[in-house]
C-alpha cells in the first residue's frame, strides 16, 4: 500500500478522545471561538466509546459537594497527599479540587442520571464518591465536545504515533503524524500548541489472564501508553514513573471493589475466615507516619493482603453475602428495597465492567449468597487513579510554587505541549471527573499560550518524509520476508505484534516487579532487564504488518516499550520501597524519608538517545 498524505493546519491539537481530552475540547471550543482559532481533536477509536469510561461506569468518584459544605479542596489535598505515602503535586491536586464540582453539575446538566438521596442531594458511595447510572457517561461527555468544536474538526479511527517539534527550535511544539487505521493515509497535523490527553498505559505487564483471555484486564486494554511515549520522545520531562498501580479486583473478570467496601460495607478475608487487615494491622507501624494516618493508603492495602498470601492464607474473599445478607436482614419486611439493592449490586458491574457479571454467572455465583475471590492485578502506568504517573508540568500561577510554574498551567516541559488527565504526574485520584475538569483547565491554558505565540511553528518536511518511511515500514519488512516459511505467522525474518507483546511482558513480569515475582525486584534484576529490552528493541526492527490492525498493534507495542523503559528507569534510580505493595526494592527495603522524600524525574534525549534523572523537591502547598 502507497499511502497519501493529509495536511491538517489548526491551532490547538487535542491528542486523546476519552475524559480528559473531551474536557478539552469542550473548553477549547468556547475560548478559541472568540479568538478565531481552530481546535481539532484526534481519537484513535470513536469518541463516544473511547477511554477508560468507555464501557459505562457505575460511580463518579471525585466530587468536593463544596455547595454542600461537605469538603473543601484542602481536605481533598491531605487525602491525597497520604494516599501516595507523602507524596503528590499539592498545586495540581488542589487546582483539581476546587474546580471539579463544575464539571460534575455539567455532566448533570447534560442528561447523566444521578442517584440522588430524599433531600435531592447525590448520594454519596463515600467520601468523595457519588453513584450514577452511568452506562451511557461517555457517550453524554462525547456529545458535549463534538458540539463545541464542531463534529469537523473531530478526526477518529487516526493513530498518532509522533509528535513534530520545531524544526528551529525543538524545545517547542509544532504537531503532530499519526495514521488512519481505517484507509492507507498518514496525516500531518500542524499545530501552535498540543495537548496530550490519552491514555495510560496497560498490557506492558504479563496479566493474569493469558491464552484466549489474554486481554482481559483491569482499566482500558486499549489504552497503551500513547500519552507517555508521545511525550518522551518529543523530550519532555516525565516525572513518578515509578509510581505504578496495582489494585485488588474481583477475580477473573477484574470487577471494581469500591462499591462493595464503601457502600455495602463488605470486608475482606482470607480462606480460613480471617479479617486481613485486622490481621496484619502490626505491619503498618513498619510505614510510618503513613502507615499511621487514616486513610490506609492504597499500597500498604496491598502489602497486608501480600504478606496474608504469602504466609499460605489465601485464596482471598471479598464477603458479599455476609454484606448483602446483613443489609436484608435490616430491610426484610420490604421486598421492593431488597430487589432494590440487588439491583444496585448488579449494575454497579452491568454498567462498567460486564464481564464481572458474567463471570459470576458462568460460576454460578450469586453474590447475595457466595463470596468472590479478589486477587492483586498487574501493574499499570496512569496518572489518574491511586498512582501518579506522567509528565512534569507547570501548576496554576495563583498556587504553585515558582519552582513548579513557568508560564502556563499544565504545560510540560517543552513549550506549547500540555498534558491532562493519565499524562500529568502527581494528581492522583482524579479519576473521570478530575480528568475532564483537567483537560478544561489545559485547553483554556493552551489557547491563552496560541493568543500569545501566534507565529506558525516550523514543521521540517524531511522529518514528516522520514516519519512517513518509518510508519510504514512494517508492510515493507513483511513484503521482503515473504516467502521465507510457508506459514505467515512463524518467520526467521520477523515477529508479529502479538508475539512481540508477550515477549514484553514477560520482561517486565519478570524483571521490572510484576505480579508474577510478586512484585519484587532490585539492582542487578532491573539492570538486567533494562539489558533484555535493549536486545529487545533491535529485534523490534523486524516487526511485520499484515494489514492496518497490525499495523496499528506494531505502533501500540512501541507505546509500551518506551513506558517500559522508562519505568525500569526509576525503579532504579528511587532507591528506596516508597510504595509497598506496588513495588518491592529488595535491596532497599523500607522508606527514606531523608534522601528520597522528593519526585524522581526523568528526561530522554532524542537527539543523544541518553536518559537524565534528576530528583525535584515535594513542596507542601496544603498545611
Amino acid at each position: 500500500m502507497n499511502p497519501e498524505t493529509e495536511v491538517v493546519d489548526c491551532d490547538v491539537l487535542i491528542l486523546g478522545g476519552g475524559m480528559a481530552g473531551c474536557g478539552a475540547a469542550y473548553e477549547a471550543g468556547y475560548w478559541a471561538k472568540n479568538k478565531g482559532l481552530r481546535v481539532v481533536l484526534v481519537e484513535k477509536g470513536a469518541i463516544e466509546r473511547s477511554g477508560a469510561v468507555a464501557m459505562g461506569l457505575s460511580a463518579i468518584n471525585c466530587y468536593m459537594g463544596m455547595k454542600f459544605g461537605e469538603n473543601q479542596p484542602e481536605d481533598f489535598v491531605r487525602y491525597v497527599r497520604q494516599d501516595l505515602m507523602g507524596l503528590s503535586r499539592e498545586d495540581l491536586v488542589y487546582d483539581i479540587a476546587r474546580n471539579v464540582d463544575s464539571t460534575v453539575h455539567l455532566l448533570e446538566e447534560w442528561g447523566l442520571p444521578f442517584f440522588k438521596t430524599p433531600e435531592g442531594r447525590y448520594k454519596r458511595e463515600g467520601r468523595w464518591q457519588i453513584m450514577i447510572h452511568g452506562e451511557s457517561y461517555k457517550p453524554i461527555v462525547a456529545e458535549a465536545a463534538k458540539k463545541a468544536v464542531g463534529e469537523d474538526n473531530i478526526y477518529e479511527r487516526i493513530f498518532v504515533s509522533h509528535l513534530l517539534t520545531d524544526a528551529k527550535d525543538p524545545g517547542r511544539i509544532a504537531g503532530a503524524v499519526g495514521f488512519s487505521v481505517r484507509e492507507p493515509k498518514i496525516y500531518v497535523f500542524k499545530a501552535k500548541a498540543v495537548i496530550c490527553a490519552a491514555g495510560g498505559a496497560t498490557g506492558v505487564f504479563r496479566p493474569h489472564a493469558v491464552g484466549e483471555g489474554l486481554g482481559r484486564i483491569w482499566y482500558a486494554p486499549w489504552n497503551t501508553g500513547s500519552v507517555y511515549k508521545l511525550m518522551i520522545t518529543a523530550g519532555a520531562e516525565m516525572s513518578q514513573f515509578e509510581h505504578r498501580l496495582v489494585v485488588a479486583r474481583f477475580k477473573d473478570g477484574y470487577g471494581p471493589v469500591g462499591m462493595w467496601f464503601l457502600l455495602f460495607k463488605s470486608v475482606l478475608k482470607n480462606a480460613y475466615g480471617e479479617l486481613v487487615e485486622q490481621k496484619w494491622a502490626e505491619l503498618l507501624k513498619d510505614w510510618a507516619p503513613y502507615g499511621l494516618g487514616k486513610p490506609i493508603p492504597t499500597p500498604l492495602r496491598n502489602h497486608q493482603m501480600i504478606q496474608d498470601y504469602l504466609a499460605g492464607r489465601g485464596p482471598h474473599y471479598l464477603r458479599t453475602d455476609e454484606a448483602l445478607q446483613k443489609i436484608f436482614a435490616e430491610v426484610q419486611n420490604d421486598p421492593k428495597k431488597v430487589r432494590e439493592i440487588e439491583s444496585d449490586a448488579w449494575e454497579d458491574f452491568l454498567d462498567m465492567t460486564m464481564s464481572q457479571a458474567l463471570v459470576w454467572a458462568s460460576e454460578n455465583i450469586d453474590p447475595a449468597k457466595t463470596p468472590s475471590e479478589v486477587v492483586l492485578t498487574e501493574p499499570y502506568l496512569m496518572g489518574s487513579h491511586a498512582s501518579a504517573t506522567g509528565a512534569w508540568v507547570s501548576g496554576p500561577e495563583d498556587v504553585a510554587p515558582k519552582e513548579y510554574f513557568w508560564g502556563y498551567n499544565r504545560m510540560t516541559t517543552v513549550r506549547g505541549l500540555f498534558a491532562a488527565g493519565d499524562g500529568v504526574s502527581g494528581s492522583a485520584h482524579k479519576f473521570s471527573s478530575g480528568s475532564h475538569v483537567e483537560g478544561r483547565l489545559a485547553a483554556k491554558a493552551a489557547v491563552a499560550y496560541v493568543h500569545d505565540n501566534p507565529d506558525t511553528p516550523n514543521v521540517d518536511p524531511d522529518r514528516v518524509q522520514a516519519l512517513r518511511q518509518e510508519l510504514w515500514r512494517p508492510f515493507e519488512v513483511l513484503e521482503q520476508s515473504a516467502g521465507a516459511s510457508t506459514k505467515p505467522d512463524v518467520n526467521p525474518n520477523y515477529v508479529l505484534p502479538k508475539q512481540a507483546l508477550l515477549r514484553l511482558q514477560k520482561i517486565m513480569d519478570e524483571y521490572a516487579a510484576g505480579q508474577g515475582a510478586y512484585y519484587i525486584t532490585n539492582e542487578p534484576t532491573l539492570l538486567r532487564g533494562l539489558e533484555l529490552l535493549g536486545q529487545f528493541k533491535i529485534d523490534l526492527q523486524s516487526m511485520a504488518a499484515r494489514d492496518l490492525h497490525d499495523l496499528l498493534r506494531c505502533w501500540e507495542v512501541w507505546d509500551r516499550v518506551w513506558c517500559a523503559e522508562a519505568h525500569m528507569q526509576h525503579l532504579l534510580y528511587r532507591q528506596e520501597t516508597r510504595w509497598p505493595g506496588y513495588y518491592y526494592r529488595g535491596d532497599y527495603p523500607h522508606i527514606d524519608e531523608e534522601n528520597w522524600k522528593c519526585f524522581v524525574n526523568s528526561r530522554y534525549d532524542p537527539a543523544t538517545g541518553q536518559w537524565t534523572m534528576s530528583k525535584k523537591p515535594y513542596i507542601q502547598v496544603v498545611p
